[in-house]
């Protein structure tokens, strides 16, 4: 039982260097660890002949003649000191060699498109119709056919107003400013028709994911350090982490954390597998490293609710799963009528675990850009290794990792960005996409299928 990575680490260490070169990652860690693991086995077998030497004298000792035994229990004693010393040198070895073991990636899916940054992503595919201001079409354009796509879109003259300022100056129904004053930056109030607006999105997401079988979880709130550390790439994301003082509790930033937790240590039958999962959570991130983008509006906040798809399966299994997230991802996405685009992520802006990473982004009118809503990765055994979880198969039971993935479904604030700005009336209503009224329609105060903005005067 050995992560992919580690195998291929000893077995074909030119196709790890070639991964590292793509990911535009340093090169010579592979030389690193295959010095440490070559010490690191050497000093294995010379323990284990240790071992098996004191072992041999300490069966004897007992039917040796007096003058024999005594030169017997002193060998057995040095060797035991020798086999404390090398045992604290493995341990050391073994420590210096995992630490250079956990900065290695997944392998990358062969569709990955290789660059340094998001300029070298490539467009999957695009559907709906873009609305767009004469002024940005330069932009559309070199965004979809400077890609290689064709969209369907429409040049409007009028100047669709942005996100933040729906929000507070048209319908008044947020307030960053307060609460930025009692949180701080990047925290908000949303009141009534957004509210209401926020939890039929939750609802619609997790109806239509239970509807596909999915297993409906509220997951812990909160991780404890070991189990952060597992999912996460933690070096580099612990910086956007809430940590508890004096407790070794992390806020989660996604669903996806609680629920690569759930079956830690477990071994699970081949026959139960894929296992499906939609969670539904809030979440709290720092947002570190973002000090200067997106300061107004809910775009990019602090915390807020998201709906989380997250499969385990067999490994054979995980690129046609890897599929069907997106897809789900997609359907809500057309549900709601908002144009988007699908696109590969380029190898250079991939995180360590993903092999491949696919970004559904909204078009937003009014700034006239792509924004992402959406996020499925395969991590394949990358996060599976770390929480010791596996499979084992109905023929011999072989016991493996298994590959774990893990896509957005809806995360409430940005969505309710994009219709903001997607669906917005000359007469500064917001028109209420079709598929989330039956969510709202039970409910007497909550909008049905408009929401209007604020009367003047209205403070």
């Amino acid at each position: 039982m050995v992560w992919s990575t580690l195998k291929i680490l000893r077995e074909n260490p030119d196709l790890m260097r070639e991964v590292l070169r793509k990911r535009f990652m340093d090169v010579s860690l592979v030389d690193k660890f295959l010095e440490l693991d070559k010490e690191w086995r050497k000093t294995q077998t010379e323990l284990n002949k240790l071992r098996h030497k004191h072992n041999l004298i300490s069966s004897k000792i007992a039917n040796l003649p007096p003058g024999e035994r005594e030169a017997a229990v002193a060998e057995a004693k040095e060797l035991l000191n020798k086999i404390s010393e090398m045992e604290k040198r493995l341990d050391e070895v073994e420590k210096e060699r995992n630490l250079v073991l956990d900065r290695m990636p997944s392998l990358l899916h062969d569709s990955v498109p290789v660059g340094p940054d998001e300029s070298y992503n490539a467009v999957v595919r695009v559907w709906g119709k873009a609305k767009v201001q004469r002024k940005h079409l330069s932009d559309f354009l070199n965004e979809t056919e400077g890609k290689g796509v064709r969209m369907d879109y429409e040049v409007v003259d009028k100047e669709f107003v942005g996100h933040a300022d729906v929000l507070e100056y048209v319908l008044r129904l947020g307030d960053t400013i307060k609460a930025g004053e009692v949180a701080g930056s990047r925290f908000y109030y949303l009141f009534e028709d957004l509210v209401w607006l926020d939890f039929a999105l939750l609802s619609y997401a997790m109806d239509y994911l239970t509807s596909k079988g999915f297993v409906l979880v509220l997951p812990p709130y909160m991780l404890r350090g070991k189990y952060m550390e597992a999912v996460e790439e933690f070096t580099a994301f612990k910086d956007a982490l809430y940590k508890i003082e004096d407790e070794d509790l992390y806020l989660i930033a996604t669903a996806e954390h609680p629920l690569a937790a759930l079956h830690a240590g477990e071994i699970i039958p081949e026959d139960e597998l894929p296992k499906l999962y939609v969670g539904v959570s809030p979440c709290f991130r720092k947002e570190a490293g973002a000090a200067s983008r997106d300061i107004k509006g809910i775009f990019r906040v602090h915390q807020f609710h998201k709906v989380e798809q997250f499969a385990y399966t067999m490994p054979e299994q995980s690129w046609d799963v890897f599929n069907l997230l997106i897809q789900n991802a997609e359907e809500l996405y057309k549900g709601l009528e908002i144009p988007y685009r699908v696109v590969n992520i380029a190898s250079g802006e991939l995180n360590l675990r993903a092999a491949m990473k696919y970004d559904l982004e909204a078009w937003y009118p009014a700034q006239g850009k792509f924004r992402e809503l959406v996020s499925c990765s395969n991590v394949l055994d990358w996060q599976a290794y770390r929480l010791n979880v596996r499979y084992m198969r109905r023929k011999g039971m072989v016991k493996d990792y298994l590959h774990m993935l893990n896509s957005t479904a809806i995360a409430s604030t940005r969505t309710i960005t994009a219709i903001l700005e997607n669906h917005q009336n000359d007469d500064g209503t917001i028109t209420i996409p079709k598929t989330l009224r039956r969510y709202l329609e039970v409910f007497t105060r909550a909008p049905k299928d408009y929401i209007h903005p604020a009367k003047k005067g209205k403070q």
